[in-house]
C-alpha cells in the first residue's frame, strides 16, 4: 500500500479516516501502554514498586504536555507543497 500510494500518489478509496472517538481511545490506550512500559522499566532499574509507580505518575502528566506542545509546534510551521 505504501507503495502503491508513493508510485501513483494516491491512497485507497476504500480506507476511511477513523472517526475522533477512535482517535481519542487510540491515544488513550496508547498513553496506557507507554505508562506501563515506564512503571516496568522502572521497576527493573529500582527494583522499588513505588518508585516505579511514581515515575510512571510523573511520566503521564509530562508526557501529555509535551505531546500538546509538540502538536501546536507542528500545527505553526507551514510546509510547502
Amino acid at each position: 500500500m505504501l507503495v502503491d500510494t508513493l508510485v501513483n500518489g494516491k491512497i485507497e478509496e476504500s480506507r476511511k479516516a477513523d472517526s475522533n472517538l477512535k482517535s481519542l481511545l487510540k491515544t488513550v490506550s496508547w498513553r496506557v501502554v507507554g505508562t506501563i512500559d515506564t512503571m516496568v522499566i522502572s521497576y527493573i532499574i529500582t527494583g522499588n514498586f513505588a518508585t516505579a509507580f511514581s515515575i510512571g505518575s510523573v511520566e503521564v502528566v509530562t508526557k501529555m504536555i509535551l505531546y500538546y506542545l509538540h502538536e501546536r509546534v507542528w500545527a505553526t510551521i507551514k510546509v510547502r507543497k
